[in-house]
């Protein structure tokens, strides 16, 4: 049978058993969660999973999720999708960057990657204190997709310019899949 795709989001207050509570929902309706996001945010938890199903389940589950949410004290948000098949002869890569934490640096980041046609596939972010003076750093990590036909040396030019302007460090590196032994 055909699988059917759903998107499950969900924010609200954290608290012990918010994903055991969620998960439960998916599985009692017959739906498997192929790939989730999860994080606290501030005082936040937020998800996101993507979850395969039969029609009947996932028309089980749009319901038991629309109950859910008040019960739950969540916002939940589904949707359906269909699966996204990975553009031929893309090359995984990985754009990381460090810098004082300062306004922009997301959005300069995107800029470049939006310019050359890059789709960003995930991306995190983070800000922690540096080891030895306690400034704030800001960390990102976006993991690309380069087409075919876009220079890879072209977009590198083009981030040690964002490097030189924004005062961050940044690292272009592919993507190696990893090896299951």
């Amino acid at each position: 049978m055909d699988k059917t795709y759903i998107v499950i989001s969900a924010v609200g207050a954290d608290r012990v058993g918010i994903v055991d509570d969620l998960s439960g929902i998916v599985a009692e309706a017959g739906g498997n969660i192929e790939e989730s996001k999860m994080s606290v945010l501030g005082g936040e938890f937020a998800v996101m999973m993507l979850v395969a199903a039969e029609e009947s389940a996932a028309v089980a589950l749009e319901s038991r999720m629309a109950a859910a949410e008040s019960s739950l004290g969540l916002r939940i948000g589904v949707k359906r999708t269909a699966e996204q098949p990975r553009p031929e002869g893309g090359r995984p890569y990985c754009v990381e960057t460090v810098s004082l934490d300062g306004r922009g640096i997301v959005h300069a980041v995107s800029a470049v990657l939006r310019k050359r046609g890059i789709n960003i596939e995930e991306l995190e972010t983070r800000t922690e204190r540096a080891p030895l003076t306690g400034a704030p750093l800001f960390r990102l990590r976006a993991d690309v997709v380069i087409g075919p036909g876009i220079s890879v040396t072209a977009l590198r030019r083009e981030l040690e310019e964002l490097q030189t302007g924004q005062d961050l460090d940044v690292i272009l590196t592919p993507l190696v899949p990893a090896r299951l032994d």
